[in-house]
């Protein structure tokens, strides 16, 4: 009987190794194309104490292409922070293309909230200051809401990424996108449980898991970048 042997995991000389590597990057590519606001307004986030919770500006870039590849107008976010991605968002989509943004702090958003009215595209933007769940319930209310929406990006509390998730394929439309941000957890979702501090291991299983179970959807088409701290871009088919 033939052997059949797992295939073999050769190394990938592109993902990113060092910290000098994503400068390369970051200085390449990314800071020169960056709109002003948007390096206004990260500069802004690096000054708070969790500034390492905004988005990743080359994530960003993506990001920005998959809005204008896809004609997105109308979308979610869902965890705002002091809003680079919201930024990013008002500034890729249409004039009258709207946002419905949510998160609990309001404090972080008014952080970003200058560099928004300073690009001019606040009237772009809906923000809700309340946890995500309610929000989203409260659109599937509206029948017209269904399939109304183009895109959602995801960067909140990861216990309820799944709750998301259920709603998203209501709310987005069939061929619409669904990022959701933190995917690779700081790189712990490959680590053995022992490795990781005790601080990041709740949240670690909880990536695990929502990992996992968005692989085997068959409603969305997946794609894992390994860019920031993981996103996984979600394509819904069904």
């Amino acid at each position: 009987m033939e052997n059949i042997s797992e295939p073999k995991v050769s190394p990938n000389t592109v993902i990113l190794q060092s910290e000098g590597l994503l400068k390369y990057i970051l200085e390449t590519g990314v800071y020169p194309r960056e709109a002003e606001t948007l390096k206004e307004l990260r500069n802004a986030t690096a000054k708070h104490p969790m500034g390492f919770m905004g988005a990743a500006p080359d994530a960003g870039q993506l990001m920005a292409m998959l809005l204008k590849v896809s004609n997105a107008k109308n979308t979610i976010e869902v965890g705002v922070f002091t809003g680079y991605s919201l930024l990013l968002t008002a500034l890729t989509i249409p004039d009258d293309g709207k946002i419905i943004a949510m998160d609990r702090d309001r404090k972080a958003y008014e952080i970003g909230l200058p560099f928004i009215k300073k690009a001019g595209v606040e009237h772009k933007i809906d923000f809700i200051e309340s946890p995500a769940l309610p929000v989203l319930d409260k659109l599937l209310e509206d029948a017209a809401k269904e399939g109304s929406f183009d895109f959602a990006f995801i960067d909140a509390d990861k216990k309820n990424y799944w709750n998301y998730h259920e709603r998203l394929m209501r709310l987005v439309k069939i061929g619409g996108i669904v990022a959701y941000d933190n995917a690779l957890w700081g790189g712990t979702v490959a680590l053995p449980e022992k490795a990781v501090s005790e601080d990041k291991q709740e949240w670690r299983l909880l990536s695990l898991a929502f990992n996992q179970a968005i692989s085997k959807d068959s409603r969305v088409e997946i794609a894992f970048v390994s860019i920031g701290d993981g996103i996984i871009f979600c394509r819904r088919i069904t």
